[in-house]
Order: structure tokens, then C-alpha cells, then sequence
């Protein structure tokens, strides 16, 4: 610093001693820190930047990710206005060093960075505006009579560090917002021995960041199921189980649709629904829906008509899930008490535009219900087996019949 900077910067110290008494150790250190750092010199790298100019509404850049929002800002405007990134913050919330950014001089050109976690605690942190609307779908979600969407937004601005009635420093103040779809497809889910996390593309705006679908054997969803290889007999009871991972309270899983395609793809023009709003497959039951974490179905094995002539039948499942809020789940589930089919939910057997894709093992089915064929056998020995015992009863009649033919015989005088 020059001489008549540190004089400047002593000036303020004075000001502010007669204060410091009533400052916690918190504020105090921050408080500090920029009085030292409000004179810095615009750093070098600056000089030679596209960006060393005065600040600009397009200088921050926001992306909005599946676990954080990232905020960057052109931090050498910053330098230009006189200030810093000790004097840049989140919602003005100077007291908490979790709201202050990372500088980044070796990016080109150089940024000031912010990481906002997707958690409501994180977000509270920190000031930032956590709200859920309701509204109609459009676009991708036409097909949906009401989507919830989250709305994250706040702003980040700067600290004046003047003392005096006056300043010669601009207010600098970057708005910042991201809109987050509550619903989504999960498609070609997992349906072996274990679930698959579904990690969403970082460029769609999916709140979620992960869902497990898992496969069990029994209603008490404990115990794994374990598809063989010759797969599973007819009408084996199937239980499902849609998990969201690090979701907050303030949110339940809700599915709208589960079909089945013979194809591991989700839009195509053969499928079948286990159920889809109040229609729903005869052998298949709701258990959970839009209560918790966690939502539960199950369904029976069944084969495609089309697999007739083949020995196993092969098919992927598809679920529709989308989150709703806790207060609002009831009004998201369908009324299949008195209103028409028709009428108790806009969806009808329509495609839907997917969000995230995840690509399964199959669902595998034997032809026959039950029969001699078992997971101990594989064919030739069965066949093996049946001829030993054909050949058995050839040859206990033989000896049957020699008995009883030498038994007629006349005796000789």
C-alpha cells in the first residue's frame, strides 16, 4: 500500500474502535478483514483480462446443477468497482464465511465462485429463497394436469466498507435463480438383484439427484429378489420399492405410471400398464404412494402373448415419478371413488419425454407355471432321466410277461 493508503486505512480503524467493544469475536473478524483488504491493489492478472472493465449484469454465470448451484462471477469488474471478494457475499449475510465465494485467479478469465448445496439447510443457510409452486403442466409435462416446481433465488452483493455519509463505490448486486421440475422418468430401471442410484443430467434441472428401484420377494420388502436363469414361474408375486436418496422432509415420492415394453426403451408403440391413475392391472396393488421416501407396489409375473413360441419371456419396466410436497401430496393422487375414469386425472396412455434414462438387466419369465423342470435340472439330464424310467417300465413288463407266459405252460408226462 502506499503511505497515504495505510494513513486511510488507520483513520478507519480509530472509527471503529469506539464500536468493537459490542462485536462479537465473529463479526469483529470479519469487520477486520475488510478494513485490511478494502484498498487492494487490482491484481495483475486483471490488467491483461478481456474482463477489466466496470461491472455488467452478465457477469455472473449460473448453473444449475442435480447437488449444487454454481455461481460464478467475473470477479476483475469487482477489482474495478473497489472492491473484492472479502467484500462479496450471499444475501448480505456478511457474519458467515459459508456465504463468501472462492476466488479463482487462474481461471480464465478469473472468477469469484460461489457452491450452494440442493438442501433446504443449506439454502436457509445463507438466506437464499426456497419456494414451491404449483402449475400447469406445459411442454414436456403436458401430459400432467399439475406440476410442482422448486424456485431457489437470491442475490449477491456488496459490502461498503465507508464510514463517512457518502461513498464513491457503485452497489453491485447479481440476481441469481434456478427452477427445478419436481418429475421426471425413470425408465429402464433396475430390476435384478439390487437397485441402481440414477445420477440426472446436470443440464436438465432435476432436483433429484438419485432414485433406487429395488425388487423383493416378500410384502415386508426384506428379502432381495433373484431372478434365475430360466426365470421366474408364472404369477410369482413381484414387490417394488422406488427409494429417493438425501431427499428432505419436506418431500414424498409419488408415481404416476408403471408399464411394462418388450423393449428396454420407454416410448414405444407396444406396452403394457400396471397402472397408470386410477386404472390399474387387475393382479397388481399399491401399497405406499406419495407418503414417504419410499413407494411401494407389487405385481405378478406374467409373459407377452408375442413370446408364445419362445421359452422365456423378456420385459423392462418403466415407472413415472415425480416428488411432491408433503402438504400437497393427498391433491396429486387420483380420486377413484366416484368421478369417471375419464375425468379423475388429465393423463391418458400417452409418450413422455424422458429425463433420465438407466438401462437394466431384464425381467425374465419360464414358460411353464410349474412342471417337472426344475432350477436342479438343465434339459438333457431331464430327458436323460425320463428315458431311464421309459426304459425301467420296458423292461419290468418284459419280465412280466415271461413270467406269466412260462406259468401256462402245459407240464410234460
Amino acid at each position: 500500500m502506499k503511505s497515504s493508503d495505510v494513513q486511510q486505512t488507520r483513520a478507519k480503524m480509530e472509527t471503529y474502535k469506539s464500536t468493537l467493544g459490542t462485536m462479537t469475536p465473529v463479526f469483529l473478524l470479519n469487520v477486520l478483514v475488510l478494513i485490511l483488504r478494502t484498498e487492494a491493489q487490482v491484481p495483475d492478472v486483471c490488467s491483461l483480462s478481456d474482463t477489466n472493465r466496470p461491472p455488467e449484469d452478465s457477469d455472473i454465470h449460473v448453473v444449475c446443477g442435480t447437488e449444487y448451484m454454481d455461481l460464478s462471477i467475473y470477479i476483475c469488474p469487482v477489482y474495478q468497482a473497489r472492491y473484492n471478494e472479502s467484500l462479496m457475499v450471499l444475501n448480505n449475510e456478511f457474519t458467515k464465511p459459508e456465504c463468501f465465494g472462492t476466488a479463482n485467479m487462474t481461471a480464465v478469465p478469473p472468477v469469484l465462485k460461489f457452491k450452494i448445496p440442493l438442501n433446504e439447510s443449506a439454502i436457509a443457510a445463507c438466506n437464499s429463497i426456497f419456494k414451491v409452486t404449483t402449475e400447469v403442466g406445459t411442454g414436456e409435462f403436458s401430459d400432467f394436469s399439475n406440476v410442482q416446481f422448486i424456485n431457489i433465488s437470491g442475490v449477491i452483493n456488496t459490502i461498503d466498507p465507508s464510514t463517512g455519509m457518502i461513498t464513491y463505490r457503485p452497489q453491485i448486486m447479481y440476481k441469481f435463480s434456478c427452477r427445478y421440475p419436481m418429475q421426471y422418468v425413470l425408465n429402464n430401471t433396475e430390476v435384478a438383484v439390487s437397485g441402481v442410484k440414477v445420477a440426472m443430467r446436470g443440464n436438465n434441472g432435476s432436483f433429484i439427484s438419485s432414485l433406487a428401484l429395488e425388487l423383493y420377494n416378500d410384502d415386508q420388502y426384506q428379502d432381495r429378489l433373484v431372478i434365475p436363469s430360466i426365470g421366474l414361474t408364472l404369477k410369482t408375486k413381484i414387490y417394488v420399492a422406488v427409494t429417493a436418496t438425501n431427499l428432505t422432509d419436506r418431500f414424498n415420492v409419488l408415481l404416476d405410471r408403471c408399464y411394462a415394453t418388450t423393449e428396454p426403451y420407454p416410448v414405444v408403440n407396444e406396452f403394457y400398464d400396471l397402472f397408470v391413475g386410477c386404472t390399474r392391472d387387475a393382479q397388481t396393488k399399491i401399497d405406499r404412494n406419495g407418503a414417504d421416501h419410499k413407494a411401494y407396489f407389487s405385481f405378478e409375473a406374467f409373459r407377452f402373448v408375442k413370446h408364445k413360441n419362445q421359452s422365456i419371456s423378456t420385459f423392462y419396466l418403466h415407472c413415472v415419478t415425480r416428488l411432491c410436497e408433503v402438504s400437497s401430496c393427498n391433491s396429486f393422487l387420483p380420486d377413484c371413488t366416484s368421478t369417471p375414469v375419464s375425468q379423475r386425472r388429465k393423463r391418458e396412455i400417452q409418450e413422455v419425454s424422458d429425463a433420465a434414462t438407466v438401462t437394466s438387466p431384464p425381467i425374465v419369465v419360464g414358460q411353464q407355471g410349474s412342471g417337472f423342470q426344475s432350477d436342479n435340472y438343465s434339459s438333457p439330464v431331464v430327458a436323460v432321466i425320463v428315458c431311464i424310467v421309459i426304459l425301467t417300465i420296458f423292461v419290468a413288463a418284459m419280465a412280466a410277461y415271461v413270467v406269466l407266459h412260462n406259468r401256462r405252460k402245459p407240464l410234460i408226462q
